[in-house]
């Protein structure tokens, strides 16, 4: 027991210090926030169209565009492109409120999730309950939720916690692409949480289907079934990605594009 208790002294303290300090290094393999440089693009070339298995990427005339909904951060467009047009940044900042915000051209900013309205912040700025709800993940959204738990992340310090019951919650944190199985499931969980209420869609999945888009046994995500107020795309997004979208909605992060 004292061998315990001295090595847990040792460890000191663990949890990091973001957001009021600088976030935690990320693995440079790490791939955020893509840019694209239209400049770069060939005339009437497509390869990267071409080469994108869940059509994330297309064209508005000359200008390419990525949708972020759809995107799986993958690099098949990446190694399509023959000029380099396309790369990923180190930018974990990706989380929105609208749908229509996550397709982005070379100059568009990402129109960063705002805060919760005043009335909904009292009831849920300082103490948030969410149903997290698998409506057919493959389990990599659900480990990176999971790990927003583990004492170096600690989320409940801002108040945010996973419950067992939708009865308990504030609202529901989904991931999947709600298979026709879980359609259902998704609803009656949804009516079990008392109004006001709020829901987030977590992963390429949760916000399109991800990269079973055109499997005809799935819904296209969360919004197909439920309002979505919060949407935070990847396959699967960081776990960076998803604290910070959660302390955004909840304005516990500067909301502007910085």
């Amino acid at each position: 027991m004292f061998k315990i208790l001295r090595a847990r002294l040792q460890q000191g303290h663990r949890t990091m210090d973001y957001p009021k300090g600088p976030p935690p290094p990320l693995p440079e393999r790490f791939r955020g926030k893509p840019l694209l440089d239209a400049s770069k693009c060939p005339p009437q070339c497509r390869e990267c169209v071409e080469a994108c298995p869940v059509d994330a990427v297309t064209f508005n005339g000359p200008i390419p565009q990525i949708d972020l909904g759809h995107c799986l951060f993958c690099t098949d467009c990446v190694e399509a492109c023959p000029e380099g047009a396309i790369s990923y940044s180190g930018d974990y900042r990706l989380a929105v409120r609208s749908r229509q915000d996550l397709v982005v051209g070379p100059d568009a900013e990402l129109e960063l999730a705002q805060a919760l309205d005043q009335k909904l912040l009292k009831l849920f700025g300082r103490s948030l309950k969410l149903r997290q709800v698998s409506a057919g993940g493959c389990n990599a959204c659900e480990a990176d939720v999971n790990v927003l738990g583990t004492v170096g992340w600690d989320l409940g310090r801002f108040g945010i916690q996973m419950v067992a019951s939708p009865r308990h919650a504030d609202g529901l944190l989904i991931t999947g692409c709600v298979t026709d199985n879980m359609k259902l499931a998704l609803e009656k969980t949804y009516a079990a949480v008392a109004p006001p209420k709020i829901v987030i869609a977590v992963g390429a999945c949760a916000i399109s289907g991800g990269p079973f888009l055109h499997n005809p046994r799935q819904k296209g995500g969360a919004a197909s079934t439920v309002p979505v107020d919060l949407y935070i795309p990847g396959c699967p997004p960081h776990p960076l990605t998803i604290l910070d979208g959660l302390l955004r909605l909840l304005g516990k992060v500067e909301s502007k594009n910085r």
